[in-house]
């Protein structure tokens, strides 16, 4: 458990608070019906954190900078805090998205001039809610606003040390958030909470979590928004909310990053207030986020431009966007017509290898997994109308998720297969056929993968405690379907007792990977056990090349 926030703090922080809004983001992209029912607060409050802990992470790799005064390596509190923000402000997407970065950014002031203690958190949280209000041109109660209010107001006069103070702010906000459809007219007619404050409610439990000392990697939703109680409340009007925005509406979403100074905003406010509404401008020191909603977009930007220098400018018509996720849900079974099964790999030769089977292959550096962006940007430059992607990592699914709905908006046919390990991504490539329908494609790859059964050899870099015990670093872990089964020293005698294992289950095909850790003979060795063993069995070894691990395997 924490008693003061640092740097490393902040970086958890980020991490859990985007596998939270992953796991989340279908949920509150159902509940999204206001302001417009478009059904994307979810992407977007995942799009905007997912920018903000790529800003983290970027300043802890970035050895160019000056070390703190301390001496430690990275960056201190405020430069963490500060990156945090303004990675926010500039990946912010939507609405809610806007308002959340000006969350942070106001929870980052505070923190990078106070520093990180209890009474530092209760300043920050309170100058946030602050943020965020005035942030927006009209604010209305029963949202984001509302959820982050309530929950800095109860963690001010809350007794006790940091951990105290962000397990009260994650508990006001839950109760608070249960308290929108009485606040607002829209969201009691829909029977759905407000979908800015569910993923408020995610970040704050993402902090708490962090104060506590959870790490990012270890279990997903450590706190419950809601009881399956209160979950049954709000499930059944969120079956589909995504339509288009009702007579009287703005026609259209323009979003966009502007450089200006200060004093050009309140002229710029104003233009854009008398053109729309769900006006949101948030920033500061000459760089802004500016978001509404209007009938003229070119005036919006024109707006952008009296002020200063408006970029990365996006344009959404909300009919036109419902329509074709409208589409893209009803598309019924189709002739073949220019498809790309993309895979995602770590390693030459498993590139190779996907390659030689048909599919377009994107780099995975292994110690940053691609973002939402550079999938998306993948399966655009395959130029192809139908896309099966390969992901061969379940830590990819959220941001896959995120890419996928993206495209789907733009007219791509899209599946993700969750495959969890590359020898998983090979045995769906092995099936599947460009000349069959898309849907009958899916269905053959998506069995041949689930029914490949993986495991992997790893070396553990320090002590850690298992399902299969207490490991040192220098250990072999030998993790079969995602989970340690086995600790052993000798990677060849772990790769047998791993082998055995899963071949007792059965087995016809015995896939193994080689890693640029595997040591000479180590795959000679495990198929002449595993044939002394099921001497039916076959078996292939690949040269993968892969730095995360020694040893994958997998068992058809």
């Amino acid at each position: 458990m924490l008693h003061t926030l640092d740097a490393p703090a902040v970086r958890t922080w980020c991490q859990l608070a985007l596998r939270a809004l992953g796991q989340a983001r279908e949920e509150i992209d159902a509940l999204n019906v206001y302001p417009v029912p478009d059904g994307d607060t979810g992407t977007n409050l995942y799009l905007t954190v997912e920018s903000a802990a790529a800003a983290v992470e970027s300043r802890f790799a970035d050895r160019s900078e000056p070390a703190p005064a301390a001496g430690a390596e990275g960056p201190d509190l405020g430069e963490a805090a500060r990156a945090m923000a303004k990675g926010a402000l500039i990946g912010a997407c939507g609405n809610s998205g806007v308002i959340l970065a000006q969350w942070l950014r106001g929870t980052a002031e505070t923190l990078a001039t106070r520093g990180g203690g209890a009474d530092d958190l209760r300043a920050a949280l309170l100058r946030a809610a602050e943020a965020a209000y005035q942030a927006v041109a009209d604010p209305v109660e029963g949202t984001l606003l509302t959820v982050a209010a309530t929950a800095a107001e109860e963690a001010a006069a809350a007794d006790g040390g940091l951990a105290q103070v962000a397990d009260t702010a994650y508990r006001a906000a839950r109760r608070a958030l249960l308290r929108t459809p009485d606040q607002l007219a829209v969201l009691a007619e829909a029977g759905v909470v407000d979908a800015g404050g569910r993923g408020l409610v995610a970040v704050l439990g993402a902090l708490a979590d962090a104060v506590a000392g959870h790490h990012p990697m270890g279990p997903v939703a450590l706190r419950e928004t809601m009881s399956d109680a209160e979950r049954d409340r709000f499930a059944q009007s969120c079956e589909d909310h995504v339509r288009p925005p009702g007579p009287g509406h703005p026609a259209f979403e323009v979003i966009y990053l502007l450089d200006a100074p200060d004093h050009a905003l309140p002229a710029l406010r104003e233009r854009l207030a008398g053109l729309g509404d769900s006006l949101v401008v948030g920033g500061g020191d000459g760089l802004w986020n500016v978001h509404v909603h209007v009938d003229d977009a070119g005036a919006a930007v024109e707006a952008g431009v009296e002020a200063g220098r408006p970029y990365q400018i996006r344009i959404t018509h909300f009919a036109e966007a419902a329509a074709r996720a409208g589409s893209a849900r009803a598309a019924g079974p189709s002739e073949p017509r220019g498809r790309t099964v993309l895979s995602v790999v770590s390693g030459a030769g498993l590139a190779e290898l996907c390659e030689q089977a048909g599919a377009a292959v994107l780099h995975a550096d292994p110690d940053r997994p691609p973002a939402s962006a550079e999938l998306a940007a993948a399966v655009r430059r395959a130029g192809s109308r139908e896309v099966v992607v390969l992901l061969n990592d379940p830590e990819l699914r959220a941001a896959a998720g995120a890419a996928a709905d993206q495209l789907r908006e733009e007219g791509v046919r899209i599946a993700v297969l969750p495959t969890r390990s590359p020898v998983q991504g090979l045995a769906a490539l092995a099936v599947h056929e460009a000349s069959r329908r898309f849907d009958e494609d899916v269905v053959a790859m998506t069995s041949a993968a689930g029914a490949t059964r993986y495991a992997e050899l790893a070396v553990a870099e320090g002590e850690s405690w298992t399902m299969a015990g207490v490991c040192q670093a220098g250990d072999v872990l030998g993790l079969i379907d995602g989970d340690v089964a086995l600790i052993g020293r000798d990677l060849g005698a772990t790769g047998e007792a791993v082998l055995a294992r899963m071949l007792a289950a059965g087995g016809e095909l015995v896939t193994l990977i080689l890693g640029e850790g595997a040591p000479e003979g180590l795959a000679e060795q495990l198929v002449a056990h595993a044939r002394r063993q099921r001497p039916e069995v076959d078996a292939v070894v690949f040269e993968g090349g892969q730095e995360s691990a020694p040893l994958l395997i997998g068992v058809e």
